[in-house]
């Protein structure tokens, strides 16, 4: 990145405030990037856990396939879903509180026996994928937090901290080769001046 700056002492102290910035912040960015590379982590193990949870919850109602078939599945419905938020490295991230189904009635006396647990079953399964679906979701925000975090901070170490570093650098030794240059001109001036007045007194 092309820093734009004017080789005087206005434009170096410019320089120096911007520097001065971006050294303070990067810190805070680095910790932020640790704070959500962590997040990520968690939120791809509770995801596994989730997947597995699913798995074995549909494994163990394949013997019960049968009776699903006299299953009515349109009697559970998801009513609500609870949501709060909090915030993770000043990423603001939804959390679920809880899922709650709607149940239309039905007679107990025109259906078997285990129609009750097959409610609570499809509860269950439903939750499961909720939860699993919700924590997806919420993995791919802090991801997209996560690496727009990494560019800046990249951006800061990489390009512009060295940048403004060698801008401020460069504009440090025209000002002194400037500076040694007027020393060395008056100097010569001086020197000029003293000759010239003997040369007259030798006159």
């Amino acid at each position: 990145m092309a820093i734009k700056f004017q080789y005087n002492k206005t434009s170096r102290q410019q320089l120096e405030k911007q520097l001065g910035v971006r050294e303070r912040a990067l810190p805070t960015l680095q910790n932020k990037e640790t704070a959500l590379r962590m997040e990520v982590r968690k939120a791809k193990e509770e995801i596994e856990s989730l997947e597995k949870e699913l798995e074995a919850q549909v494994r163990s109602y394949d013997k019960m396939m049968g009776m699903w078939m006299e299953f009515d599945p349109t009697l559970i419905s998801v009513k609500d879903v609870r949501l709060s938020r909090k915030k993770i490295a000043g990423v603001v991230i939804p959390v679920l509180e809880g899922v709650e189904f709607e149940l239309k009635p039905f007679s107990l006396f025109n259906r078997p026996k285990w129609f009750l647990d097959g409610v609570k079953t499809l509860e269950g399964l439903a939750e499961t994928g909720i939860r699993r679906d919700f924590h997806l979701i919420r993995l791919n925000r802090i991801e997209h937090a996560r690496k727009k975090t990494t560019q800046k901070v990249n951006l800061f170490e990489k390009v512009q901290i060295p940048g403004y570093q060698e801008a401020i650098l460069k504009i440090k030794r025209y000002l002194e080769d400037e500076e040694n240059l007027s020393k060395s001109s008056q100097k010569i001036m001086r020197t000029h001046q003293e000759q010239r007045r003997k040369e007259e007194d030798g006159i």
